[in-house]
């Protein structure tokens, strides 16, 4: 074998390596990183949850499950969290996060969410005034949203027990009949969108909390997403899979359809869209806005002959002004996400290392 030829059997080799990898749980206790959204967390959840749990409908891993009643009518099915700190900063609050995350898991099966359930976890003295108006924000975000809070708990805990305030929302959407989405319906020469800029949120997050001596005018994207998605599937009919873009971002995501569909996505740097405050706080920081959160975004893999009407209709929604194109589905290297650079180079993304961002959400 020549020199060169044995260069590319060496990556073939390391690629493949890399293929097979998956997460496994060394900690022996919980730690932030599990929280994130990355390794640790995927790791937490094959060694603990999933075997515990496992279930057919369980076992697709989904932020939604999605349930099929005894008339045919299929439902979705979710439950969230929200340990966010600070609970306000710019362009919302816990409050807002608490409705809009979990309308939008819904949204990412293509169901049109309904009703929602809250369950509050307050700390022995928190203040009512700033309870009322967490409430008001969810009240306000559910009736934009068109949702309604129907049944809900309240728990209190002692002092210094619950850093304040954690809200669990669950919701229940309702599939048209005619929506299927998944990894297995991907398939090599599909397109990859996003419905706008990256990485809003966790910097919005992370900059409100003043430990960084940065100043930046940037904005949580936090919205809920299903009306987005009503247009991507009207001009759009055949779309494959969605995902909302939250904790370990888009490398995350686009790492877990990679593995989920045994495909490659290739994505382009000079398509994705970044806000530039965004990304002079993550270059001052130095993290990848690749792995930073959004809460008012999705990543749709869409049929090639539909991509061009998919962006054009986004972009003419409210939500969707800065939607973007920014990659491709090949079968090749199988399971891997391929970063194009600036440079005319490729990388490999992996998933989320760690937690850069703790409790963004």
């Amino acid at each position: 074998m020549t020199e060169v030829g044995d260069r590319e059997a060496e990556v073939l080799e390391r690629i493949e390596a890399f293929r097979r990898r998956r997460p496994k749980l060394k900690d022996e206790v919980v730690t932030l990183a599990h929280g994130a959204g990355g390794k640790a967390s995927a790791a937490l959840i094959d060694a603990v949850f999933a075997p515990a749990f496992a279930n057919e409908t369980l076992d697709q891993l989904g932020d939604a499950a999605r349930l099929r009643l005894a008339s045919g009518e299929q439902l979705a099915f979710s439950t969230d969290s929200f340990v966010v700190k600070p609970r306000r900063f710019p362009g919302g609050s816990i409050g807002h996060l608490a409705v809009h995350g979990t309308v939008n898991d819904l949204a990412m099966l293509g169901a049109r969410p309904t009703w929602l359930s809250a369950a509050f976890v307050l700390e022995e003295g928190f203040d009512v005034a700033e309870l009322e108006a967490i409430v008001a924000d969810m009240a306000d975000a559910a009736r934009s949203a068109g949702v309604a809070i129907v049944t809900g708990d309240t728990k209190v805990v002692d002092r210094g027990a619950a850093d304040g305030l954690y809200i669990t929302t669950a919701g229940i959407g309702i599939v048209p009949p005619d929506r299927q989405l998944g990894p297995g319906r991907v398939r090599p020469g599909d397109r990859v969108l996003v419905s706008g800029t990256i990485g809003d949120h966790g910097m919005a997050v992370m900059l409100q909390r003043g430990d960084l001596a940065l100043e930046a005018d940037i904005r949580s994207d936090t919205a809920p997403l299903h009306g987005l998605v009503e247009v991507l599937f009207e001009a759009a009919p055949a779309t494959r899979w969605l995902r909302d873009p939250t904790r370990g971002g888009v490398g995350t995501v686009a790492n877990e359809l990679a593995r989920t569909a045994a495909v490659s996505v290739v994505l382009d740097e000079d398509a994705l869209p970044v806000e530039p405050a965004v990304a002079g706080a993550c270059d001052l920081l130095g993290i990848d806005p690749l792995y930073v959160a959004n809460e008012g975004k999705f990543i749709a893999v869409v049929a090639p002959e539909e991509a061009d009407a998919a962006i054009g209709a986004l972009r003419a929604h409210p939500l969707g002004t800065q939607a973007a194109l920014i990659g491709e589905i090949r079968d090749e290297p199988e399971s891997i996400v391929v970063l194009r650079t600036t440079f005319g180079g490729t990388r490999i993304v992996d998933m989320l290392v760690g937690d850069p961002l703790p409790r963004i959400c």
